[in-house]
């Protein structure tokens, strides 16, 4: 994980989601924010790509 859990944060996720949330969707809503963390925080470090160059790695067009 790119931060440690604070526990007051995971409450409040938890608060909001909707009372018949699964433990599926917890680990989604937990998937997610992980992910934009690491990206924010590649993008603050610097660790980014052009579009044009993932296109090309994948063949798409320009």
């Amino acid at each position: 994980m790119t931060a440690s859990l604070e526990k007051e944060e995971a409450h409040k996720l938890v608060d909001r989601m909707p009372e018949n949330a699964t433990w599926d969707d917890l680990m989604y809503e937990i998937y997610v924010r992980e992910a934009i963390e690491q990206g924010m925080a590649d993008s603050m470090a610097g660790r980014t790509k052009e579009v044009k160059d993932i296109r090309l790695k994948y063949g798409l067009p320009k």
